[in-house]
């Protein structure tokens, strides 16, 4: 059965943006403005100067929190939450840096502690004064709408105004040619206002302001015909294409030379996502690389002490748009099959050296596609690769199997922190995997992100899968 995020691909914050532009220049700038403004409160307090130091970090601080962590219209717990873990993250970012590099002793360390605390709270209070503000001026500026088409696309779009606070509608009812009992089961709790014949003197009788149609696609003659008859109203038309058929992936709505097109199925990496998505596989890979090279080293020792081969394993895989890339693992077998033919590793597998099972235990056999993540093979977070020989194999038995190298491969993704990592002998366990990378093709954000990470690493010393 489908939901309401089915609707997902309409883009509601997009829609908000789009009919209030101050909302989507508040996001934008809220957060990098507390974030300078705090600082510079705190300077003052301790009665420092703001001399070219703190100037360099407040304009640091200010492009790193450029694209925005405050999205007025989410709920207060939830980005709550990912207001906090973007901003520690960033903290936690500034203060490796500030200590590697040796600049931070340039900082007086109360200034810096009041500000990364200061900075969350104001963070957290201005997300809940906007969010009352927003919901006043949306309350001010309510409208009303109809629905033609009491069929399952209808009733999606009646529930997404009815529990969508911000969506500053009310759903007045559907207008449909069937009776009741012919109309989406759903629908039954739903007002009927009339048939379609009667809708042109309702809404000028009643002032409605929005009117969307929800017929199926087939129905184009009858679709104009309604249209000819809305020419003597003034109100905004819009056409709600049954199109959840499929599942949508990353779906919106966009132009080219003028002319509407909807995207169906897309990356999460447009645009500004890309530029972030980037910029987080950079500074973390540099700073994790930084952090771990101890560990590599060590690793490598230990692996060409342990056995015959070399020390990094080069497996072929599908990255971004299908295309064949080497990633790197250090090698925990005496096998390096990359041929047509690979056999997955199974427990208890005699090709596992017991360096290697170590390594595969703990996932330190991953560590080195931090390099393949630097280079832009891979990413920190994304579906995990397969070998060419498994894709070749699975993609013929598992319906949208491909649609996962949209994005590049990660070091860990989704389907890992939720039980799908490991062997997958059986169909059933690859398709749970595929859906979800599918899911978090979908509901990308920064804050997943940082999340699948830090599960990652809860999960490195207890999974039982690995082997």
């Amino acid at each position: 059965m489908r939901t309401a995020a089915s609707f997902s691909w309409l883009g509601q914050e997009d829609s908000l943006r789009s009919r209030y532009p101050l909302v989507g220049i508040v996001e934008t700038l809220l957060g990098p403005c507390i974030a300078v403004l705090s600082l510079a409160a705190s300077v003052a307090w301790f009665g420092q100067s703001f001399d070219r130091h703190y100037l360099a970090l407040s304009l640091m601080t200010f492009l790193l929190l450029f694209p925005g962590i405050l999205r007025i219209s989410e709920d207060r717990w939830r980005m709550a939450g990912k207001a906090a873990l973007a901003w520690l993250t960033l903290c936690f970012t500034l203060l490796v840096f500030g200590h590697t590099t040796g600049y931070l002793h340039y900082y007086h360390q109360g200034v810096i502690a009041v500000w990364q605390v200061g900075t969350l709270l104001a963070l957290l209070l201005a997300h809940e004064a906007a969010r009352q503000m927003l919901k006043r001026v949306l309350a001010s500026n309510q409208r009303s709408a109809v629905i033609i088409g009491g069929n399952d696309t209808g009733v999606e779009l009646a529930r997404h105004f009815e529990t969508d606070r911000y969506a500053g509608i009310r759903f007045r009812g559907f207008f449909d040619d069937r009776p009741r009992e012919r109309m989406s089961p759903r629908s039954s709790d739903l007002p009927l206002l009339g048939t379609v014949s009667e809708l042109g003197q309702f809404v000028k009788a009643q002032g409605i302001d929005q009117i969307y149609i929800a017929l199926p696609m087939a129905s184009q003659p009858r679709i104009l015909a309604l249209l000819d008859q809305l020419k003597d109203t003034t109100a905004s038309i819009y056409f709600a294409p049954d199109l959840f058929v499929t599942d949508l992936i990353q779906g919106r709505v966009e132009q080219i030379g003028g002319m509407p097109v909807v995207a169906v199925c897309d990356t999460p990496f447009r645009g500004m996502n890309g530029v972030i998505k980037r910029l987080e596989d950079v500074i973390l890979s540099s700073i994790i690389l930084v952090l771990i090279s101890p560990v590599l080293l060590a690793c490598a020792i230990a692996v060409k002490l342990s056995s015959p081969g070399p020390v990094i394993f080069k497996q072929r895989r599908y990255g971004l748009d299908g295309k064949e890339v080497l990633v790197y693992k250090f090698r925990s077998m005496t096998a390096t099959d990359n041929g047509p033919v690979v056999k997955q590793a199974t427990k208890n597998d005699a090709r596992i050296t017991r360096v290697g099972a170590f390594l595969r235990k703990t996932s330190l056999d991953e560590l080195p596609q931090f390099i393949n993540a630097l280079q832009g093979r891979m990413s920190i977070v994304g579906p995990r690769p397969h070998a060419v020989a498994h894709n070749e194999q699975y993609r013929k038995l598992i319906k949208g199997y491909m649609v996962r190298h949209k994005v590049r491969p990660g070091i860990t993704g989704w389907a890992q922190v939720n039980g799908a990592r490991g062997e997958t002998d059986t169909l059933e366990k690859m398709e749970r995997r595929i859906v979800l990378d599918l899911h978090y093709l979908r509901h990308w954000s920064l804050a997943l992100d940082l999340k699948i990470i830090l599960r990652t690493v809860g999960l490195m010393a207890k999974d039982e899968t690995a082997y």
